[in-house]
């Protein structure tokens, strides 16, 4: 299905504004410190899946898209389908979700507190509305829907 020119403007907005927001968060003065452990990308052995928004979904969408994927990659162990098995490094690492850049990593500082990024929370909310988004999705299921809507 073709979008039409009106579609392609809401759709770059969304992008620009999940940028935005990922942007925002990195110059919080939260500190952190990820060493890219993907301690928390073991989501089987965290029992914590990433919740995205349909902006942040097509964000990660597009970044797979970038490194030249155009599936989703499947799972394996439990571990999240962007973590690349032999490497242990996140194929959309600069397209992550705000989950993974608010982790609960304890090595890297542990979870932010939600009243330090609710803002931003109500940023993607309003980017998840814009694009008729139903709320936060899994990972895997609500960025697949983002790839098969790219075509």
């Amino acid at each position: 299905m073709r979008r039409t020119p009106r579609q392609d403007k809401v759709l770059g907005d969304a992008i620009d504004e999940v940028r935005a927001v990922y942007a925002e968060l990195a110059n919080r003065p939260v500190e952190r410190n990820c060493t890219r452990l993907t301690e928390c990308c073991q989501f089987k052995l965290t029992g914590k899946t990433p919740f995205l928004t349909k902006g942040e979904a097509v964000v990660a969408a597009k970044a797979l898209r970038a490194n030249g994927r155009k599936d989703m990659p499947k799972a394996i162990d439990g571990a999240c389908p962007f973590l690349v098995p032999q490497t242990g490094k996140c194929m959309v690492y600069e397209g992550r979700p705000f989950g993974c850049r608010t982790h609960f990593c304890a090595a890297a500082g542990g979870p932010y507190d939600r009243r330090e990024v609710l803002d931003l929370i109500r940023r993607l909310e309003v980017v998840d509305y814009a694009l008729r988004g139903e709320g936060p999705k899994p990972i895997e299921g609500i960025v697949l829907e983002a790839l098969e809507e790219m075509g």
